[in-house]
């Protein structure tokens, strides 16, 4: 009975945090800062994890390719554009949010929580859903759009220099190759996906932050629970959206 009310405690403040998003934006003043922190957060591991996903790609594709028959190995670029932008770029900004930013956001609230702050803000009139959890919701919905096209686009280059390094190709041929069988119906749902991703790590690590009680040991416990189900979260939104968006195309 525990998990079902908590689940529907969460949703409520979900819808709630949703609400809440649209007068958030229009004061920059409170989102940017956190904003700031996601992406200066996110930034190193998402390049690292774009220029090693593309040479990865590239080096397993193309064993296969060449094995599979002559001008197999041309599809190539293709095939790792459509991986990167439609998974693991999508994916991979997704967890990296989620483990930099649900862990400092489940521990900054759950301190917050212990320490009463979260009650003088209610004694004083604030509302802690519009001063402090829709801006950091809104730090995260922004941020994995954006480490999303910047692990696409490393990915994609490092493929390209990767190939071009055998001898086996041109940027306008690799260009051509890459842009060959990608359409705004494979692209669009990717980029709402990743809205989706922050969504639900920034509602879910201020959840787990906000509901936490006890002492120091439970602040700790707040990151790594953040952590934890936000990359369920994920990985099951990710399975589910997938299926949905294969259902409308077809």
């Amino acid at each position: 009975m525990n998990h079902l009310a908590n689940v529907g405690y969460w949703t409520t403040f979900a819808a709630a945090s949703f609400l809440s998003l649209l007068p958030t934006l229009f004061r920059p003043s409170r989102w940017v800062r956190p904003l700031y922190r996601v992406l200066v957060g996110g930034l190193p591991l998402a390049a690292v994890t774009g220029l090693a996903l593309g040479v990865v790609i590239w080096m397993h594709t193309r064993g296969v390719l060449e094995r599979t028959g002559t001008g197999a190995v041309e599809f190539l670029p293709t095939f790792l554009a459509a991986a990167v932008l439609m998974e693991l770029a999508p994916i991979g900004a997704g967890l990296i949010v989620a483990a930099r930013t649900g862990a400092s956001l489940g521990a900054e609230l759950a301190a917050m929580r212990v320490n009463e702050q979260i009650d003088a803000l209610v004694l004083l009139g604030v509302s802690p859903l519009r001063r402090l959890v829709a801006p950091r919701v809104l730090a995260c919905i922004l941020a994995v759009p954006l480490l999303h096209v910047l692990i696409a686009t490393l990915s994609i280059s490092s493929g390209f220099v990767a190939e071009m390094i055998v001898g086996q190709t041109t940027w306008l041929k690799y260009q051509t190759a890459v842009l060959r069988e990608l359409y705004l119906r494979d692209v669009v749902p990717a980029l709402l996906k990743t809205l989706a991703f922050g969504f639900l790590t920034g509602v879910t690590g201020c959840y787990i932050g906000l509901t936490t009680r006890g002492g120091s040991e439970d602040v700790g416990s707040a990151a790594t629970d953040s952590v934890v189900v936000c990359s369920l979260l994920i990985l099951a939104a990710d399975v589910v959206m997938v299926g949905l968006t294969r259902l409308m195309i077809s």
